[in-house]
This record gives C-alpha cells, sequence and structure tokens, in this order.
C-alpha cells in the first residue's frame, strides 16, 4: 500500500492509501493499538465498525473493509478527494444560500436514512461531512454514533462538539433525533454566517448562551433563512422542525438548489443561474423523447476556465517532467496588517477538471523542448494592459483582506463576504454582495449603511500608499482604464505564497521570501500570458505557448512547479 498525507482526528490518524494491485484510492483510518487497549476503548471501535459496515446510503460515507496487526487497526473507507465542509468553509468564509441548500439536501437525506434505522450521529459538524470529486457530499465519522432510546433509557453523557450541541445535551437530558436537528441548524447557521451561532471565546459563555438560545440573527440573511435557522433553534426539542419539515419550508420550496456545484466552489463563489422556465421545459421534453437530458454543444463557463489548467500542466511537462511532490494548502492566516508586496496577474481559476483529459489536445503539433533549458526564451518587450495586485494588506484578525490594482482602484473583500472597492480615482464606490449582486455608487451618495466599510476601505488605503511600495514594473503598452477593476473572489494563504483569484480568470500568486510573484492572465485575444516579477523586481512576460514549446530556466521553473501545485490542488487533478 502506498501512502499519501495525513491528518489527525481526535482518536486516530486518516491517510489517503493507494492499493498497487488495482491502484483503488482509499481513505483509511489508522488506530494505534495503544490507544485500544482497555475494554471500553475497545468496545467503542468495534462499535463503530459494525454500526458503519450496516450503513449504505448514497450520502454516507462507504464503508470498504477492515483489518489489525500488532500496531494498528485500519479501517478502510471511501476517499471523498475534497476533504470536507470544514476545509471549504475555511477557504471561503461564507457560503451562498444555493450552495448551503444543495449541501443540507444530502445532509438531511443521510440523516433521515440513520433516524429511520434508529441512529443518532451526534457529532454533526462541518468537519464530518465529507465532499467527493463530484461536489457530492457524504456524512462521516460515526464515532459518537448511537442507537435510538426510549428517553428514559437515552445515555445522558455530554458528547459532540461545543458550539454545535443542544441544549438537552448539556442539560444531560439524553440525544435524540431533534439533537441531531439543532445541530443541523448550527451547520446552516456557520455556513451563511461565517462562524457558528453561539461561539464566544470562553466556553462556559458558549453553554450558557446555547442553555438560554442567545445568538444574533445577521439582517444579511434572507428573511427565509432567518425564519428556518430560528424554527430549528428552538429550546424545547418537540417545538424544532422535523426533517421533512425543513425540506417542506420556503428556503427550499421557493428558491433556487443547483443540481451540482462546480469544483471551484470550494475556494470561490460559483456562478450559479437558475434554470429558465424554457430551458426547464425543454430539458424534460428531451427527456422523455430520448431518455436523458440533451448535450450542450456550447462551452460551459467552468470549461472554459479549466483551460488555464490544461495550459500550465502542458506547459510544466515541458519544463520539469513528472517530478512533482504533493503539498497540503493552508487556510487563510488571521494576522495584523502586512507589510508585504503583492502582485496580481490575470489568470483563469481553478475548475472542474474533467477536461484535463484533453490537456494533451492543448498542446498537439508543440514541439517539446529538453526538460532542463537552461534559460527562459525571448520576452515579450511590451504587452496588452492587464491590471494586477501591486500592494496587499491583510487584516482579516478584524476586518478583510485590502488590495490595491496596478490601476490605483482599492478594494477591499471582507470577513463576511461582501466587497468593496473605490473606483475611478476614488470617485465611484463598487459593491457586491454575498449573493454576487452588484451596486455602484457616486462617493459622494453612497448609502449611509455602506459608510462603515468604506471608511474601513479607506483607512487600508491610506496604510497601503503610506507604508507599501509598489510590486514591480510591468512594461505594458498602455495603462488599463481606471474604470477596469476585476473583483477579488478569493484569497488564499499557503506555507509559502499568497494566491488571489479574479472574476475576470486571472491569479496572482506572491512568494513570501523572495518577493518573486507569478501572474497569469487571459489577453483579449483569447490566448495566455505568464508574467514573472523577479526579486530584483523587473517583469518578464511570455505566451504560455511559447513557454510550452522551448521550456524555461529552473528560476521560473520552481515558480511554475509550485502553481501547477496549487492548481493540481484545488481542482484536485
Amino acid at each position: 500500500i502506498e501512502t499519501n498525507g495525513l491528518f489527525f482526528g481526535g482518536f486516530a490518524r486518516c491517510y489517503e492509501m493507494t492499493d498497487l494491485a488495482n491502484n483503488k484510492m482509499y481513505a483509511v483510518k489508522v488506530i494505534p493499538q495503544s490507544r485500544v487497549s482497555k475494554p471500553h476503548q475497545r468496545e467503542k471501535i468495534t462499535n463503530e465498525i459494525e454500526l458503519h459496515k450496516s450503513l449504505q446510503h448514497k450520502h454516507v460515507v462507504k464503508f470498504s473493509h477492515h483489518f489489525e496487526d500488532q500496531d494498528n487497526i485500519y479501517i478502510f473507507l471511501e476517499l471523498c478527494s475534497r476533504k470536507s465542509l470544514a476545509h471549504i468553509w475555511k477557504a471561503r468564509h461564507t457560503l451562498t444560500d444555493p450552495e448551503v441548500r444543495y449541501y443540507l439536501k444530502q445532509i438531511i437525506s443521510a440523516l433521515k436514512y440513520l433516524h429511520n434505522k434508529g441512529i443518532l450521529h451526534r457529532d454533526l459538524k462541518l468537519g464530518n461531512f465529507f465532499v467527493n470529486e463530484n461536489m457530492d457530499l457524504r456524512l462521516g465519522d460515526f464515532g459518537l454514533a448511537a442507537k435510538l432510546e426510549t428517553v428514559e433509557q437515552r445515555k445522558k453523557t455530554i458528547c459532540g462538539t461545543p458550539n454545535y450541541l443542544a441544549p438537552e445535551v448539556l442539560n444531560r437530558q439524553g440525544h435524540g433525533t431533534e439533537s441531531d436537528v439543532w445541530s443541523l441548524g448550527c451547520v446552516m447557521y456557520t455556513l451563511l454566517c461565517g462562524n457558528p451561532p453561539f461561539e464566544t471565546l470562553d466556553l462556559k459563555e458558549t453553554y450558557k448562551c446555547i442553555k438560554e438560545v442567545r445568538y444574533s440573527l445577521p439582517q444579511s440573511l434572507t428573511p427565509s433563512a432567518q425564519k428556518l435557522i430560528s424554527a430549528v433553534l428552538q429550546k424545547d426539542p418537540s417545538d424544532r422542525l422535523t426533517l421533512d419539515q425543513i425540506l417542506a419550508h420556503e428556503y427550499f420550496t421557493k428558491s433556487f438548489t443547483p443540481e451540482k456545484l462546480p469544483p471551484s466552489s470550494c475556494v470561490m463563489v460559483p456562478e450559479l443561474n437558475p434554470p429558465s422556465p424554457a430551458k426547464k421545459f425543454f430539458t424534460k421534453m428531451a427527456k422523455s423523447l430520448f431518455g436523458k437530458k440533451s448535450k450542450a454543444v456550447e462551452k460551459t463557463p467552468c470549461e472554459e476556465k479549466d483551460d488555464i489548467s490544461k495550459l500550465v500542466s502542458g506547459m510544466v511537462k515541458h519544463s520539469i517532467g513528472r517530478q512533482m511532490s504533493y503539498k497540503t494548502m493552508g487556510g487563510n492566516e488571521a494576522t495584523s496588517p502586512t507589510v508585504q508586496l503583492a502582485s496580481s496577474g490575470p489568470l483563469d481559476t481553478p475548475a472542474e477538471e474533467e477536461s484535463r483529459k484533453s490537456a494533451s489536445r492543448s498542446f498537439k503539433g508543440t514541439v517539446a523542448s529538453s526538460t532542463d533549458a537552461s534559460r527562459n526564451p525571448p520576452c515579450l518587450s511590451k504587452t496588452k494592459p492587464f491590471i494586477w495586485v501591486t500592494k496587499w494588506v491583510d487584516y482579516s484578525n478584524k476586518y478583510g483582506f485590502g488590495y490595491q490594482l496596478s490601476n490605483q482602484n482599492v478594494g477591499v473583500l471582507f470577513n463576511e463576504g461582501t466587497h468593496l472597492s473605490l473606483c475611478d480615482q476614488r470617485r465611484t464606490v463598487r459593491y457586491c454582495l454575498t449573493n454576487n449582486k452588484h451596486f455602484s455608487f457616486p462617493v459622494d451618495a453612497l448609502p449611509e449603511k455602506l459608510q462603515n466599510q468604506k471608511h474601513i476601505v479607506d483607512l487600508m488605503a491610506n496604510y497601503m500608499e503610506q507604508n507599501l511600495m509598489e510590486g514591480g514594473d510591468v512594461n505594458c503598452e498602455d495603462q488599463p482604464p481606471p474604470s477596469s477593476s476585476p473583483l477579488l473572489l478569493q484569497w488564499i494563504k499557503t506555507d509559502h505564497a499568497l494566491v488571489m483569484l479574479f472574476d475576470n480568470r486571472t491569479i496572482q500568486v506572491n512568494f513570501y521570501t523572495d518577493h518573486t510573484k507569478i501572474i497569469l492572465c487571459k489577453t483579449s485575444d483569447s490566448s495566455y500570458l505568464l508574467t514573472h516579477i523577479s526579486k530584483e523586481r523587473v517583469s518578464y512576460s511570455y505566451p504560455l505557448n511559447v513557454l510550452s514549446k522551448w521550456g524555461c530556466s529552473s528560476e521560473l521553473r520552481q515558480r511554475l512547479h509550485y502553481v501547477v501545485q496549487l492548481l493540481q490542488h484545488y481542482t484536485n487533478a
């Protein structure tokens, strides 16, 4: 068995393993025998295995097999390669209503199955909702699961994750199906609001808030979301909605739920458009006539966005062969204002990976160069104008992430997911809600409720102007117009770099150690341009197809190596 990667749970270590006999991949829970030396510990694991083995449902992590040796117990489970909702939430902070409906429907489907079998999960939290390659949710981790008992026979043990515990569990009244429903309400709140409803800095205070059902509903929530959360987070278990009543609530019945989410939604707000009545009609007609949905002829936005991953993957194959090693990327770190430079460049965001199958077609006819090119090919003396980030400041411990573009526009992506930018030499304010609705105001006619956010943008803009130097020089034919202002969709901090993704399908990677930068963008003629800003702050721009053909120097090759790792990580290529 070949292992790759490792993460820790409370009782075990989990590995990604590949069976070399058939190349099948698993998530393997490895429990040291030393952890189950006592009878009650052994019984706990045995019960978990026997319970999980009995479950077969499309939204429950599949149990494969298990065995043990003198050192460990090994439990082989379905691999969910896109990790969990906890990872998605950490990267996104908040999700949109359609996404939350998408995930909640699948969670409820799994819960109804468990409850009908007389099983309580008792530890519903973001980290136990796993997401597979196809963006399907799987409920997992049955270490605390138990059979449903009568009220008198219910276990009075307090178990689960503090922020998601129901009042009756804290009051030692026992755990029933209603307690799982309470946790589901906490999950919904967390995904929409960015933090659990009863979270405080002190655990005793958190427990007090739960017992008193003391929490706030942000005005940013839709009325139907507020109503549903309120109907679920009821102190008396008998007053809470049932799972069927939740699905029948207007939050689900009167709004759009996507049939599928793009993989890019793991790190950025997806473009989700409700199907039109005409499209629904023709889809049903095609299904009735031909037994399946008609195929779309035109390229989808996700397929178009994935072109970049094909191009970069092909380019690096020519440049570095197959020497890449996998590195787990970290999430956002909350820090004080950072005096570091940031350059951003235009690149397509990572998206659905199925188009990787056609990667070879992108390079058909391209002459492969030696993998050990000693230097870069000639760079472009001038490039078409594009916008990149020249300065940035991470103030996410209080407000959000601020940045200045090369056309002097300034924006802040706030922690709760809204975005406000100052454009046209700070004469215009652009505002974007978490549901992707855009608004534009003259700066002297800004609504009162946006004044506080604008004040924060002004503070960050002044800080960057007074304390930070430009991130480098880029030789463009002309400067982009001030009115042109791409929107920052997501920023991610890894161990080695800052990554910024924009709505014009641009990606920028800033390396911490030497302040070098990689900017990838799609030009006006739909070709791709790579700009490398060296540690001397000098820029070099190359068409991607040129680098694909001739290779590049080791210095640039190392950075491209890392960019491809990022792309592979976020598309799970």
